[in-house]
């Protein structure tokens, strides 16, 4: 898709293709190719140059109709002569929502919506979703054994999947906007939480309640963002860590638990739409109990543990009854190398 050539370089921005169409052929394409550069409509249109006089226009999304970093696009459809707009879907931003539409039509130009709506929602869900109100979405993911277990009883994770799995699994970095880890994962196994050259690196987000994190960490080399959410330190640990530039965000923490719901609301007002979370259990669990996980990415080894005190991906106290466990829907299968990739939503 076009307009998915842009992706994870226009946030908070959404992504968009846009063709331009005269006599059954294309006269011109563009897409919106990073934040702060031109929208996809105004790319088209410099290409098809004088072929967009009574061309039809298709385009991802309704063409905004307000200043921002750059020109509202419907006054260059205008003044091109474009005759017909066919748009996958209105823009959510109020500050067009529809009014690029009716602009659009003021001057005589025939608007159809609505061809691959769907399919465009998926592709700007993160956008759709924060201009809505709505939280990021979030996305927990996993690597176990085929007995349930993300690490041994001594700790050691390296390497439950395969090479394919794992490979997969930094593709998966690199499409989000923030990977989160706890802080026992922090310490315990000092990732990167990079793409490892996949794509675009993700922000580092870690949930460190007492603020424990070793100023040594890896997460804190710069090749990413960092943002630590506690509930307490003190001010000298505070003050290394924001000369390392990391974004220190106090959070309530009560009983110990840190408040998730709030950590994904303050997420997404930063234009982090979409959060991976990468473990381990406790952090799992504390994300699952408290009912922002979308989706789950549970990567299966075939190898076998065993052993009371292995780690499970989802810890905590746990549930009860069957009655009251977490239900997957829309679930899929798929083979990586020698490993199975099960995911499905939550909601």
């Amino acid at each position: 898709m076009l307009a998915g050539r842009g992706k994870n370089k226009t946030f908070p921005n959404p992504m968009v293709g846009c063709v331009i169409v005269k006599d059954g052929r294309i006269a011109g394409e563009g897409f919106h190719e990073y934040f702060g550069g031109h929208h996809a409509e105004v790319n088209a249109l410099k290409k098809a140059k004088e072929k967009s006089k009574g061309a039809t226009l298709y385009v991802t999304l309704e063409p905004c109709n307000h200043w921002g970093k750059t020109p509202p696009c419907t006054d260059a459809i205008i003044k091109a002569g474009i005759s017909r707009v066919v748009a996958a879907m209105k823009d959510p931003d109020p500050r067009t929502a529809g009014k690029g539409f009716e602009k659009l039509k003021n001057h005589g130009i025939k608007i159809t919506t609505g061809v691959l709506a769907k399919n465009a929602a998926r592709l700007n869900a993160g956008y759709i979703n924060a201009l809505k109100g709505r939280k990021s979405h979030v996305i927990a993911k996993a690597a176990m054994s085929l007995d349930g277990k993300i690490a041994t009883k001594t700790g050691d994770s390296k390497w439950i999947t395969s090479p394919a799995a794992r490979a997969f699994a930094h593709q998966l970095r690199s499409d989000v906007d923030g990977i989160l880890a706890g802080i026992n994962t922090v310490i315990r196994d000092n990732p990167g939480l990079t793409s490892h050259g996949h794509g675009k690196n993700p922000v580092r987000i870690i949930i460190d309640p007492s603020l424990r994190i070793p100023v040594k960490s890896k997460v804190l080399d710069n090749q990413a963002p960092a943002i630590i959410f506690h509930g307490s330190g003190n001010r000298r640990k505070e003050k290394i860590l924001k000369n390392k530039g990391a974004l220190l965000q106090r959070v309530l923490i009560l009983n110990g638990v840190i408040n998730f719901k709030l950590i994904i609301k303050k997420l997404a007002k930063m234009a982090i739409y979409r959060v991976l979370i990468e473990g381990g259990g406790e952090t799992l669990a504390a994300a699952l109990n408290s009912g922002v996980v979308d989706e789950v990415f549970f990567f299966i080894a075939p190898i076998l543990i065993g052993g009371r005190q292995a780690i499970t991906p989802f810890e905590g106290h746990g549930i009860a009854k069957i009655a009251n466990s977490l239900h997957i829907k829309a679930w899929s299968v798929k083979k990586l190398g020698k490993d199975l990739l099960i995911k499905g939503k939550l909601k």
